[in-house]
């Protein structure tokens, strides 16, 4: 397979200073109501970056569930390698491929735990199945097959029958926190357009264009 023949121009649109909001979080709610409409699959998926102890960063995609001026919110396992790498390091990076669109969003911020109340109140809102396997994976440890997650499900289904699935202890969720926010739309010739909000001390953004 040649893959440096594999190319294609980016032709959809251009992104001009005049037209962002003066909030990075209102820029992104115009663009993602545009990727929900355009129906795009998965448009709250979003790559979150961390990094471990030694340095040595991570990727997984995991799903948007909440956008305040506070933030972005994500839910996890605790104990995940996610959640020991945000423990020992809050410092992280969220990335948006929206590729159909010809658009990229990235955000840099620090990651704060949500509350045990908001986690329960969004717990209780998932579908039955999703609670029990929150319960029932011990998330980024070994394990030998997928019958024996399978049993520990069919453990925890049985161990809740009848009744309502509680909030683990080790589930919740976490806000990111943004301090930098990069809006990218797709240019002929390479030549993309790239803003950059920075948030000032003073809780004001400001808004760079920068080089593709």
């Amino acid at each position: 397979m040649d893959l440096q023949s594999l190319r294609r121009e980016y032709l959809r649109g251009g992104l001009n200073l005049e037209d962002l909001s003066a909030s990075p979080i209102d820029q992104f709610s115009v663009w993602m109501e545009q990727a929900v409409t355009a129906d795009i699959p998965d448009p709250t998926a979003m790559v979150l970056a961390s990094a471990a102890p030694d340095g040595q960063p991570s990727q997984r995609i995991v799903l948007l569930k909440n956008l305040d001026e506070q933030g972005f919110v994500f839910y996890t396992n605790f104990n995940s390698r996610k959640g020991r790498e945000l423990q020992a390091n809050p410092k992280v990076s969220l990335h948006f491929p929206w590729h159909v669109l010809e658009r990229q969003v990235d955000v840099c911020g620090v990651a704060e735990r949500l509350s045990e109340d908001e986690a329960a109140h969004y717990f209780s809102r998932r579908p039955r199945e999703s609670q029990l396997s929150a319960w029932a994976s011990h998330q980024s440890r070994t394990i030998v097959s997928r019958e024996a997650l399978l049993e520990q499900y069919r453990s925890v289904e049985a161990r809740f029958e009848g009744g309502e699935v509680p909030l683990p202890d080790f589930w919740g969720g976490y806000r990111v926190r943004p301090h930098q926010v990069e809006f990218w739309q797709g240019g002929a010739h390479r030549l993309h357009d790239r803003f950059e909000y920075n948030r000032q001390p003073d809780g004001n953004w400001t808004i760079d264009r920068l080089e593709p």
